[in-house]
């Protein structure tokens, strides 16, 4: 039996299949075309997308069709009782009138009929399903554990404006710390305060554009100048969020994969985030009583500044020289060792760090 507790509790990956069944219903899809036609028409409706050997056990009645999806066609069959379902792609209508019965044991919150049915069939099978309330005036999307209420347009619009401000002002300060951290690497000053301040900042600009991204399915046609800003703001962001923890992950016993230290940031709560100490020890650099610990960047942020340098170059000065101090003081000669890196290549590394050494302390001071 489901308990309350399980209420919001994502089942693994019910958070993606969410997305691509908003994206299905977004504005300018067919499907929404004719769940806005219920809408207007007052009828209200329970409508399946998908059919499994699962729905197939909870349903009994109803008639057969299999006729290509038609939104007008969708508003007609509302008018009947019972439930009507779609294929997974919402191409096709399957099945009309149809009487669901889900495991009443199953614990919903709902309160009237079709949202109670709809939210117990989608625990049950975890197949999406969409009801129309008429007295209520609203369509709500139901997966898995998860509800969500498809608005008008002009009102998600509005809160993903608001959020697209935050993160522009969140991606400022981004900038600001990261160019400090670029400074301090250079005099060789860094600290772990430092890297977690500029980690910090980009989980949270990720958490916002992540946000947003929702929007902009829930928006479907209409997002695609959200869809744009939001793209032009988070450029680089994966990047320079994988570059810092090369740049400083331990190795040895305490070693972990990129994607593990993501994972390990991403699972951190948002009001945890705010703790510099928490977001080191996701790191594996430190916790908050070591804060102000010196630490070493190894050189892939700043060697990922030059242009034209292949990753596999950049691997093999890292691993030759193993920090960004002693990248800095190698001479041409020391740098054409490396293979792959001849007389033009090591000109390039080293006149391209000198620029951004001068450009970073000069920003820092001036």
């Amino acid at each position: 039996m489901v308990t309350p507790a399980d209420r919001g509790v994502e089942k693994p990956d019910s958070a993606a299949r969410l997305r691509a069944t908003l994206a299905s219903v977004a504005p300018g899809t067919v499907l929404r075309e004719g769940l806005e036609r219920i809408l207007r028409g007052r009828t209200g409706a329970l409508i399946v997308v998908g059919h499994d050997r699962q729905i197939e056990a909870i349903s009994t009645g109803g008639f057969r069709l299999d006729v290509p999806f038609t939104a007008t066609g969708l508003r007609e069959l509302a008018k009947m009782d019972g439930a009507i379902i779609l294929d997974k792609d919402a191409s096709r209508i399957l099945m009309a009138g149809v009487h669901l019965m889900p495991d009443p044991s199953i614990f919903t919150e709902e309160s009237g009929t079709r949202h109670r049915t709809a939210d117990r069939v989608a625990r049950q099978t975890s197949v999406p399903v969409i009801s129309v309330s008429a007295s209520m005036h609203i369509i709500a999307l139901y997966q898995d554990d998860l509800r969500r209420v498809l608005e008008e347009t002009a009102a998600v619009l509005g809160r993903a404006n608001q959020a697209l401000q935050t993160l522009e002002r969140y991606r400022n300060r981004l900038d600001e710390v990261s160019d400090a951290l670029s400074a301090l690497e250079i005099e060789d000053l860094v600290t772990v305060r430092d890297v977690a301040a500029v980690a910090q900042r980009l989980e949270m600009v990720s958490r916002i554009a992540g946000e947003i991204d929702t929007y902009v399915l829930e928006l479907g046609t209409d997002g695609r100048l959200l869809a744009l800003q939001l793209e032009e703001l988070i450029g680089g962001v994966d990047a320079e969020r994988e570059l810092i923890i090369r740049d400083y992950m331990p190795t040895g016993r305490r070693a972990r994969t990129t994607e593990a230290v993501l994972g390990a940031l991403a699972d951190i709560p948002s009001p945890d985030l705010v703790d510099l100490g928490t977001v080191a020890q996701a790191l594996r650099i430190g916790s908050v009583d070591t804060l102000d610990s010196p630490v070493s960047p190894r050189g892939y942020r700043l060697l990922a500044r030059i242009p034209r340098l292949p990753s596999t170059v950049v691997d093999g000065l890292i691993e030759h020289f193993g920090s960004l101090q002693r990248l800095l003081a190698a001479s041409m000669e020391d740098l054409q060792i490396v293979e792959g890196v001849g007389d033009l290549r090591a000109r390039g590394v080293r006149e391209g760090l000198s620029r951004l050494a001068e450009s970073s302390i000069l920003e820092r001071y001036v």
